[in-house]
């Protein structure tokens, strides 16, 4: 019988139209784009990119953590690993904060840089936004090889609604993760968090310190960005 409350596969089939769409922007854009259905499917895809042997940094990253593949990365034992985030049981920084900034300068010179983006468009716009920066400044000028793993609910029409997804959902979102997971109580009281929705305020706790849209690589950086868009609802 068929079931009417399940839309998994009309979802599924959605989010594969979408990204097959923007994988042909981003190969335009001098951009890889790999489409993997799952995230299963998505660890596969980027273990085969990580060659033994390299040195291998992240960035803070959602999408990177429920695809699994740092725990692959480590159970592989076969590379180096540069990660700033490295927490204790309680979400607390196993580093202090030299340290952590430390790491992230060191990730400009790993081999492979993981992280995700805040949102791509159809026309195959990488649109990040950071607090820090460390991030977003790797994948602009950072490793030889940049590997983005992005949830297609994270695709959008144009850079305008990127930056709206950005500031009205994902910066409020990522703030309570941050206060109820990672012991930063100053995350509820932005004024974000409080209203739903962006104010534009000059908080000085607030995550959205520096904007980086992504429109292309030029010509020295052919194929530094390796985007794999999933059919899933993945990260923030």
């Amino acid at each position: 019988m068929m079931d009417e409350k399940d839309l998994s596969q009309e979802i599924k089939r959605y989010y594969e139209v979408r990204a097959k769409s923007v994988i042909k922007s981003l190969l335009k854009r001098e951009i890889n784009g790999q489409y993997a259905v799952s995230r299963a499917e998505a660890l596969t895809v980027v273990m085969e990119m990580i060659r033994p042997g390299v040195t291998v940094a992240r960035g803070d990253s959602v999408s990177v953590d429920q695809v699994g593949v740092m725990e692959e990365i480590v159970k592989r034992d076969q590379n180096k690993i540069i990660n700033p985030l490295v927490r204790d049981a309680d979400g607390n920084f196993a580093y202090d904060s030299h340290e952590r900034h430390r790491l992230e300068r060191e990730a400009f010179f790993a081999d492979v840089f993981l992280s995700s983006t805040n949102a791509i468009t159809l026309d195959g716009k990488l649109v990040s936004i950071d607090g820090h920066g460390n991030r977003v400044s790797a994948m602009i000028c950072g490793p030889n090889k940049v590997i983005i793993v992005v949830g297609a609910n994270k695709i959008v029409k144009d850079a305008d609604e990127a930056l709206a997804r950005i500031h009205n959902f994902a910066t409020p979102v990522n703030a309570i993760r941050h206060s109820l997971k990672h012991n930063m109580p100053e995350g509820l009281d932005l004024p974000c968090v409080k209203a739903g929705y962006c104010v534009d305020c000059n908080h000085p706790a607030k995550p959205c310190q520096y904007t980086v849209i992504i429109e292309g690589s030029g010509i020295m950086d052919k194929g530094r960005l390796n985007v794999v868009l999933i059919g899933e609802e993945l990260g923030i």
